[in-house]
């Protein structure tokens, strides 16, 4: 019998790969499905940066393999949008380093700076990759608490300065997902100080900044200094609808991005040139009024959505950024899993459960607007069909 490695021991089958099997299952019974699950962009990239795509795809010498460290102009595009977006300058030879999505950056980082034993600070609820990447490394990820009470911000006093000088990493996520909050930036300023006072690298994951912003989009780089150990992830799969596309980036403190791409430059070969070429373009030529549109259908699915959850009666709060509706489950139902199983089983509306987060998440459940609004009214329609006997169903 061949043994699997025994870091896998530590993580287990990412939860939207084992729902898939059982959303399977239930299509097995005619079912439609109405997924609210997964954050998956729907919605199309402009049509010009798809004709940018084509018209580098068709070129000959677009299919080589390409440099580790990306072409020196998407690394100047990354620059000037961040400049332009963020007000944060960027040196693009040293300060940004495109990724085959930001996914993998957050594996990076860990492999890049965990070693056995060392401590990264987690919060709770947030994305599982922080943690997972964290045990793969070897290291011993400790949770924070990010709470309802506090606004889903982090509370620093919780953490012990036993734990703050033995961490080596801490993750942060803001606007955050899956809760929607965003923090000011004298907030983003007290986790810097505080990363600085402890010597801790601190990564912000900053995916979601353009997508439903409650004001002007905010980088924490915007607070570092040159010397600080600060470092952001970002992409283009939620900003300018290229999940698929694979394109995302690292910025900040030089001196530990030439570590990673000392790592990352051993385990891939960089993007095809034409996606390159194709993700500049949109960093330089896709307007505001475009993003503007993509979060006018957003709001209007959000707004169908807390139709939904009003008739469930799930508390929301309606001033979130991100592609995600956070709602709290009433006290009434005791197990949340039992209620996103029976809407799935009953009338085949997909719901992820908040505990897949963290424990701080486990009375709420997250719907995505990654769905098209005639599905999202079909689900409202069976909701108020149901709506009576959904709610008796858990005495509500």
């Amino acid at each position: 019998m061949i043994e699997f490695a025994k870091r896998l021991d530590s993580i287990e089958e990412y939860y939207f790969s084992k729902k898939a099997k059982e959303i399977a299952k239930v299509k097995e019974t005619d079912k439609t499905i109405i997924n609210f699950s997964i954050g998956n962009p729907d919605l199309p990239p402009a049509d010009e940066v798809v004709d940018f795509l084509y018209s580098s795809a068709k070129n000959k010498n677009n299919h080589g393999y390409q440099s580790y460290s990306g072409l020196p102009e998407l690394r100047t595009a990354f620059s000037k949008w961040y400049s332009d977006v963020f007000k944060v300058e960027l040196n693009p030879q040293n300060e940004i380093l495109p990724l085959i999505g930001s996914k993998e950056g957050i594996f990076h980082i860990a492999m890049t700076f965990i070693n056995s034993g060392d401590i990264a600070l987690i919060p709770n609820p947030s994305y599982a990759p922080y943690n997972v990447t964290i045990s793969l490394a070897g290291g011993n990820p400790i949770f924070y608490d990010l709470s309802e009470q506090n606004n889903w911000k982090p509370d620093l006093s919780s953490i012990s300065e036993e734990v703050a000088k033995k961490a080596k990493i801490m993750w942060i996520n803001y606007p955050n997902m899956p809760t929607g909050a965003v923090i000011e930036k004298d907030e983003f300023m007290e986790i810097v100080e505080f990363a600085r006072k402890y010597e801790i690298i601190l990564c912000n994951d900053n995916p979601y900044s353009l997508v439903l912003p409650q004001e002007n989009p905010t980088s924490i780089l915007s607070l570092a200094k040159k010397d600080d150990y600060i470092l952001e992830l970002n992409s283009l799969s939620k900003s300018h609808n290229m999940a698929g596309w694979r394109v995302g980036l690292i910025a900040g403190n030089s001196f530990l991005l030439e570590g990673i791409l000392k790592f990352m430059s051993n385990i891939n070969t960089g993007m095809f040139k034409p996606i390159q070429e194709a993700a500049a373009f949109a960093l330089t030529n896709v307007t505001n009024e475009w993003h503007a549109e993509r979060n006018a259908i957003y709001k209007k699915r959000r707004d169908l959505i807390f139709e939904i959850t009003d008739l469930l009666k799930l508390s929301t709060k309606k001033n979130g950024s991100g592609m995600f509706v956070w709602a709290k489950v009433d006290d009434k139902i005791e197990n949340v899993d039992e209620f996103v199983d029976f809407l799935l089983w009953e009338y085949g509306i997909v719901l992820t459960p908040g505990r897949i987060f963290g424990s701080n998440g486990s009375r709420f459940v997250r719907f995505s607007l990654g769905i098209k609004e005639h599905e999202i009214e079909k689900a409202l329609e069976i909701v108020k069909q149901n709506q009576r006997t959904i709610l008796e169903r858990f005495s509500l």
